[in-house]
């Protein structure tokens, strides 16, 4: 399996995609310093790339099995863009993972009395998630539950 962790910031999913399963794990960033982060975090095993999340496909040497984004969706400036650019790295039956945080009160999300996560004005629901990805060729095939905070959308390249 080859999967992608798109916008990997500090590599903490990253480090989980090494751990899980055997996979061929690709993680993009475009922030040099984060990715230095990442790489102490998750190891020499994963192939590196700082570039733009929007140029996904340029910088893989194949087509991939997933891409998996955490926590970024929202602050994407053309989400829907940007999906069109991940099913072009994506093999035919590909998965477009999107992890994004609830859209909950500010009071809910407080973690040692500190708000946690983004504004709450740009979150977005798993429908509103869904409006930016299906336009560029996808089917939401699950929105799972991820307590406390967080829910998971699996999108899905239909075979061609």
């Amino acid at each position: 399996m080859s999967i992608v962790d798109l916008c990997c910031g500090d590599g903490h999913f990253t480090e989980a995609l090494v751990n899980m399963q055997k996979a061929d794990v690709f993680a993009l960033d475009i922030d040099r310093e984060m990715l230095t982060v990442a790489k102490a975090r998750a190891g020499m095993s994963v192939h590196w790339i700082e570039a733009d999340a929007r140029d996904l496909p340029a910088f893989l040497p194949t087509k991939v099995d997933a891409v998996f984004m955490a926590n970024t969706l929202h602050g994407v400036p053309n989400p829907t863009a940007l999906a069109r650019n991940v099913r072009k790295a994506l093999k035919p039956g590909g998965l477009f993972i999107v992890v994004n945080w609830h859209v909950a009160t500010p009071g809910e999300n407080r973690v040692l009395g500190q708000p946690r996560g983004p504004r709450k004005d740009m979150r977005m629901t798993p429908v509103q998630a869904s409006k930016c990805v299906e336009p560029a060729g996808f089917e939401l095939i699950q929105v799972a539950e991820l307590p406390p905070y967080h829910y998971g959308a699996i999108f899905q390249k239909p075979e061609e």
